[in-house]
């Protein structure tokens, strides 16, 4: 062909869009393969039990399908047509679309014969590359496709119901139904249709140089020192280059997928060739498997073997086979174990050395894609073959529970670029501009012929390189250097056709300056995408098996700890693995989603699980050292003092608090010892990163860690609340609030390993537990000492069972025959509710506070319907009040007298509970009232008391009437009071300051409930109060509305001071 005629070809530009456009339907068909295979995703039209019938039919006579002889077959796709139809267009397309790749592929590689190119990977390196990536494409493609088995039912049914709904079959049915029949055996006739094709091999030859080199064994690359900055420190500033550069980092993999299948296809060369017998040897010995796409995978050594069987006059190469796979069996697992052990230390101290000295990255950027590339490889061999291990008698060569730290260092080295990119980008383009420049304008000086067409690209690299600067890396321009890149793909293509004016293979300099500025180029516009090309690993979203199984076995390593954040890590690889022509493939990739929320909750849960551990242990210690423990330690000291005889010798010595610090020897480590190393070594791996994205979700792994330690902690302060419903059994508020205490401190030592915000969890938690129920909707120490408060302590109050003290402002037990099953004093003193305020705050007070209230309305009730049923009495007592004789026959016709005390006396023991925990609560400022209670300020009217009794009335409720219900229930209380003298529990006991049946409490009643009531009907509350003075002193000491003066004036004081005296006759005071 003519020059004109090689341009006019564009063979670089249909390389690059038949590869993309390849791509696709590869993993289409790969889908499509996948969706016919599971039972979940499978087509409905083939899953029918109505159309078994229409299916074999069609699988039996596909593809001459008699549509009209046999339409008993088909009549359930006759009734469902137009289904069948919707349902098989997007699969009959897709089939079409491998025909139409099928068709561009076979002209453009005739084209390239026709021209009869030159393929050299060390010289037209993209040229090569994409022309091999095309054969293997398209390969992979009919592989795949021959392994879909519902391909055939799919084609024939859309083609049927298309002929039932249009009266004709589909125009590309014959030449599709064709295609599918002779791919039936897809080797045979691929080997049939590349024999023409000799430029295969020539291209595949060229890696003889490449491949070998790559393809080392560990202990070649641990004698020449491979990635190492440090072995030669004069040379660490010289800039890592070679005449190859894009050969360094081509992966393995793809090498390897070349050789196989390109001598598979054009097997003709092992017979004559010894090179392309050795290399092919040699491709054969790297492994079992090899990646067709995603998970699909070829067994090369059983699919060389069947092909080559069936062939004459190789059964020599069938006997290379078998031996090459007893050596994979035997040395190959070994191999990459090592491999994989020298890149984890290699690419370790080459993160190290650039991290410290980030100005590095500019010469020895390729060492990093190297290590990136090298890794890569070894994640991917080992991943594949995993997942399909061999029998063999070392499997432990397939199991890495070290892969966390390689795949900790890979994203280590990616996040070092991407944070460093400014200064690689200054590097390479001083380094284009001032030395690539100048050297290819050198070179194309010295060529001694230069054609139109190739002089016009050269001297654009030319002028475009000269012009770069450091000021436009400074400015943070947007370079684009992808025009030039595709210009060299272009001019790659031109020089190496045959007989070309400027051969390539004549000018290896060319070749060599133009793939270093390539290179180059890639380090200022693309690096993103060549980390992409030399580390994504996205593998694992198609192997989450083998992804999760390496996650535990790393996990179980006490090292790898603080390498399991790569994990996670990872899965935001998983998104740029997708392509436009398969978008049903997102649901796929968003299980990456699903796999890095169960990493981190893995390494959360055992983050937060050694937290709280240390933190329990803290605890225990702590406890030890509480006042209630010292009893021991002073009942010891005071036998020494009295020289008392010792504990016998079986006898067990107590230790004391803080020996478990004294150590002999500090390499026996203990077990909080190893609780701090592992949790060390767990934070460690979230410095990885802050945050980063999965399938457009920016996922922080600390805040897995706060919502674990958040749910246990709400869990463990229950628990250590030790409530327990059938005994009624609980934990003192103080002892919790020490437990509490040592917890938080133990948090917030978590802060000195890793950046989180310990306070807004604590504050979170700490809050959660004021409410009734927390987040996730389980009871809280709120809810838990409300219960206890009110169904054990203030009901045995409430039986007399237990007494308020006003002398020692708490609850006592009275004396009995059985055992209190708690003492009151040690739940309601001073210091246990201020500790109780402590913990459940100002909302857990006021939740109290309404339960409270609620059992004080309830009581209100039963006096109302009391005072109703004596109504009639009452009147007639309040308007007789100062005639004895009429008072004594009224009182005699009055009942429930004891029932209303006793109901008064309740109200009061509640009401005193509730003041003397409002009275823990002053030291929260808030505004008047309603505020000021809830922060456990005394106001004159109790507003929340108030609230409930608003609260009881109804829209029949009459002020007036309430208002009579009012006085006659002062009245009834007044005149039932005489009936306390008769009970032996009312004596006065003056070490309690009260009654033994806290009839005491009877005065806080009356005068805050009064007060209340009067209140809501908006009477004059110390007029109201005046007629009840005849009852006692102590009502008016606790009344804000009545005074002394009032009480003279109905109740002569001498009497009660007579009392006082008699009561206090015989008291003795101590103090001390």
């Amino acid at each position: 062909m003519s020059a004109a005629m090689d341009y006019q070809q564009k063979l670089a530009e249909k390389l690059t869009i038949l590869n993309e456009r390849g791509t696709g339907v590869l993993i289409r068909m790969n889908y499509i393969k996948k969706t016919c295979a599971d039972p979940k995703l499978r087509p409905t039209v083939l899953t029918e039990k109505a159309m078994e019938s229409a299916i074999k039919y069609i699988n039996k006579k596909f593809p001459n399908i008699d549509f009209r002889g046999n339409i008993q077959n088909l009549t359930s796709i006759q009734r469902q047509k137009a289904d069948v139809l919707t349902a098989t267009a997007s699969y009959y397309d897709s089939f079409l679309d491998v025909i139409e790749f099928r068709d561009h592929v076979y002209e453009l590689l005739n084209t390239i014969d026709a021209c009869q190119c030159f393929f050299d990977i060390a010289f037209n390196f993209d040229f090569t590359k994409n022309y091999l990536d095309l054969i293997i494409t398209y390969t992979s493609v009919i592989i795949t496709l021959s392994r879909i088995d519902d391909k055939k039912a799919l084609i024939g049914m859309f083609n049927c119901a298309h002929e039932m709904s249009n009266g004709c079959s589909d125009p590309s049915y014959p030449r599709l139904g064709q295609m599918m029949m002779e791919y039936e055996h897809p080797w045979k006739k691929l080997t049939e249709e590349f024999g023409p094709h000799t430029k295969v091999s020539g291209a595949l030859l060229s890696l003889r140089m490449v491949y070998p080199r790559r393809n080392l064994p560990a202990e070649q690359w641990r004698s020449s020192q491979l990635l190492s900055l440090l072995s030669a420190p004069a040379n660490m500033l010289d800039p890592a280059s070679c005449d190859t550069m894009a050969c360094e980092y081509l992966s393995t993999e793809v090498m390897e997928r070349w050789i196989i299948i390109g001598f598979l296809l054009c097997h003709s060369s092992l017979n004559t060739n010894q090179a392309s017998q050795e290399l092919w040897k040699m491709g054969l010995r790297s492994g079992l498997f090899l990646t067709l796409i995603r998970d699909e995978v070829l067994n090369i050594h059983k699919v060389s073997e069947d092909l080559f069987d069936s062939i004459k006059g190789y059964s020599k190469r069938v006997a290379d086979i078998k031996e090459c796979r007893e050596h994979v069996l035997t040395n190959i697992g070994a191999m990459h174990r090592e491999r994989r052990h020298f890149l984890r230390g290699a690419i370790k101290e080459l993160f190290k050395v650039l991290d410290d000295e980030p100005g590095l990255l500019g010469p020895k950027a390729l060492y990093v894609i190297m290590a990136l590339s090298f890794s890569r490889d070894e994640v991917l061999w080992l991943v594949r073959h995993s997942e399909n291990m061999p029998k063999i008698k070392m499997p432990e060569d397939y199991i890495d529970n070290q892969m966390a730290e390689l795949l900790f260092y890979m994203e280590k080295l990616r996040a070092l670029m991407r944070r460093y990119i400014h200064v690689v980008q200054r590097y390479h383009v001083q380094y284009l501009a001032q030395f690539d420049a100048l050297v290819l304008n050198d070179t194309i000086q010295n060529m001694y012929v230069c054609p139109e067409e190739e002089s016009v690209l050269m001297s654009s690299f030319v002028s475009a390189l000269s012009a770069l600067s450091v000021k436009q890396v400074d400015n943070k321009e947007e370079f684009d250097f992808r025009p030039l890149r595709l210009d060299w793909l272009r001019l790659q293509a031109y020089t190496s056709v045959n007989k070309a004016p400027l051969p390539i293979k004549d000018y290896p300099d060319l070749a060599k300056v133009m793939n270093l500025i390539q290179f180059h180029s890639r380090m200022v516009d693309n690096v993103e995408e060549l980390l992409q090309e030399t580390s994504e690993v996205s593998i694992f979203c198609f192997y989450p098996r083998v992804f999760e199984k390496m996650f535990t076995q790393s996990s179980e390593e006490m090292t790898m700890k603080r390498y399991l954040m790569s994990f996670p890590s990872v899965c935001s690889h998983f998104s740029n693995c997708g392509h436009p022509l398969c978008p049903e493939e997102v649901s796929v990739l968003l299980s990456g989603l699903r796999l890095c929320v169960t990493f981190l909750e893995q390494i959360a849960k055992h983050t937060s699980n050694v937290v709280l551990e240390i933190c329990a242990e803290q605890c225990n210690l702590n406890d030890q050292l509480l006042p209630k423990h010292c009893a021991e330690t002073i009942s010891a000291a005071r036998h020494r003092k009295q020289k008392k005889p010792l504990p016998k010798k079986g006898e067990i010595q107590k230790e004391k608090p803080g020996t478990e610090s004294l150590r002999k020897d500090r390499t026996v480590l203990t077990n909080v010892d190893k609780m701090h190393l592992t949790l060390t070594e767990l934070c460690s791996s979230y410095s990885l990163t802050s945050d980063f994205i999965v399938c457009d979700h920016i996922v922080v792994p600390t805040e897995f860690l706060l919502s674990h330690l958040e749910t246990r902690l709400s869990e463990i302060i229950v628990r250590m609340a030790n409530y327990n419903q059938t005994t009624q059994q609980i934990a003192r508020p103080s002892d919790l609030l020490a437990g509490v205490r040592t917890y938080v401190a133990g948090l917030h030592s978590l802060a000195s390993y890793i950046n989180v915000d310990v306070t807004r969890l604590v504050k979170s938690v700490l809050l959660q537990q004021t409410q009734p129920l927390d987040s996730r909707g389980g009871q809280t120490i709120t809810t838990l000492y409300t219960n206890w408060y009110l169904e054990s302590l203030l009901r045995q109050a409430s039986n007399s069972l237990i007494v308020h003290c006003p002398t020692m402002h708490c609850f006592v037990n009275q004396t009995t025959d059985n055992e209190p099953s708690f003492r009151a004093e040690e739940f309601s003193d001073v210091a246990e509710l201020q500790a109780l305020a402590e913990l459940i705050g100002p909302y857990g007070m006021k939740f109290l506070s309404e339960n409270l209230l609620w059992h004080i309305t309830s009581q209100v009730t039963e006096l109302k319907k009391l005072v109703i049923e004596n109504m009639d009495v009452l009147v007639q007592m309040r308007s007789n009040f100062d005639k004895p004789e009429e008072m004594v026959n009224l009182k005699k016709r009055l009942t429930g007298g004891e029932n209303v005390l006793k109901r008064m006396t309740i109200i009061g023991v509640i009401l005193s509970f509730r003041a003397m925990a409002q009275d823990c609560l002053n030291d929260v400022t808030l505004s008047v009232y309603e505020l000021a209670s809830a922060a456990g300020l005394t106001c004159n009217i109790d507003p929340a008391l108030v609230a409930a009794l608003i609260s009881m009335q109804t829209d029949n409720t009459s002020i007036d009437e309430e208002y009579k219900l009012s006085n006659l229930l002062l009245v009834y209380v007044a005149v039932s009071l005489p009936i306390l003298a008769l009970d032996n529990n009312s004596s006065y006991s003056r070490e309690h300051g009260g009654h033994n049946n806290n009839i005491h409490c009877l005065s806080t009643a009356i005068n805050q409930l009064a007060a209340a009531m009067f209140t809501v009907q908006k009477k004059n509350i110390e007029h109201e109060l005046k007629d009840f003075l005849l009852v006692s002193g102590k009502i008016v000491e606790q009344s804000s509305f009545l005074s002394q003066d009032m009480l003279e004036s109905c109740f002569p004081y001498v009497l009660l001071r007579n009392a006082y005296r008699e009561v206090y006759r015989t008291c003795i005071f101590t103090l001390g």
